[in-house]
């Protein structure tokens, strides 16, 4: 067999095995690395999620800035953690923009800044995060990275209390004994309008 033959005998079956890798779901290393991390083994988590976040997947990345944020099986690391967080969040992950949010809010690894903390909480927000609408709300009540607004706190409250958010629901029944009747109603009718983004 020649040269010419034996790669034209090859090259098909090199490109069916190249798109079987390519097309092999990444949820299964994912699920690995998930069942790992649930059992407390984060260096199979760690390996599972490492090649999966570098090849850009949003959900590996949010797990790897975890392990870095909590020290599992690495070394604490809050810079590599943002990092993580951040790639993840750029592809629209809640979770990531929500922990970019509490990074900011606390000062881990960067200097303490709200008003970047205020903005990775709306981000996560606007998708529905009631986590992230609760803390959202606190920034708008007390004027923490931007200007205090209590009608927009009210809102925020509302919808992570609908959600399921004891606090919220604890903040917006506190926040709304210091509104006008006004005000109020200008925040629930903001409440019944608003729909999470992308939707």
């Amino acid at each position: 067999m020649s040269g010419a033959q034996r790669m034209s005998f090859w090259f098909p079956i090199v490109m069916v095995l190249s798109f079987v890798w390519l097309a092999a779901p990444a949820g299964a290393d994912f699920q690995a690395g998930l069942d790992a991390y649930k059992h407390g083994d984060y260096a199979t988590a760690l390996r599972e999620w490492r090649p999966l976040a570098e090849r850009g997947d949003a959900a590996a990345q949010y797990n790897l800035g975890l392990l870095y944020d909590n020290g599992q099986k690495v070394r604490q690391d809050y810079v590599q953690a943002r990092q993580w967080y951040e790639k993840s969040a750029a592809q629209e992950n809640v979770d990531a923009q929500f922990m970019l949010g509490e990074i900011y809010r606390s000062g881990r690894g960067v200097p303490q800044d709200y008003v970047t903390a205020r903005h990775w909480y709306e981000k996560a927000a606007l998708q529905g995060d009631p986590q992230a609408q609760n803390k959202l709300g606190i920034s708008f009540e007390l004027g923490v990275g931007g200007l205090r607004d209590y009608v927009q706190a009210l809102m925020w409250y509302t919808l992570a209390a609908t959600a399921g958010d004891k606090k919220g629901a604890e903040f917006r029944d506190r926040l709304t004994k210091r509104m006008n009747p006004a005000e109020i109603a200008e925040a629930n009718k903001l409440t019944r309008e608003w729909k999470p983004k992308g939707k």
